[in-house]
């Protein structure tokens, strides 16, 4: 009886231990698994902020492009103005003149 016992725990132990192999297999499967997904994640979190950077980059550009053409506009603006005050200007000191 002590023989069964024996052999019986012996068997027992022999297949917890392929249990062991192949839940530690399967483990590392799945850590291989999750560290892919992991590398997958960042490989796009980094492309998408290089994307974002791009943009702002471009925005900045485009927004600056815009400022100088209103300062410009507004230059324009400025010397027309000046030159319609001095030709009203000289209309005015010749009508004082007559």
């Amino acid at each position: 009886m002590r023989k069964f016992i024996l052999v019986s725990m012996a068997a027992a132990a022999v297949s917890l231990a392929a249990c062991s192999e192949k839940a530690q297999q399967e483990a590392s499967e799945a850590g291989s698994a999750v560290a892919d997904d992991v590398a997958a994640t960042g490989d796009a979190m980094a492309e998408g902020a290089a994307d974002a950077a791009d943009a702002t980059a471009a925005a900045a550009d485009d927004a600056g492009n815009a400022v100088e053409g209103a300062v410009n506009a507004a230059g324009d603006a400025a010397a027309a103005a000046g030159d319609k005050i001095e030709s009203e200007t000289a209309k005015a000191e010749a009508n004082d003149k007559q």
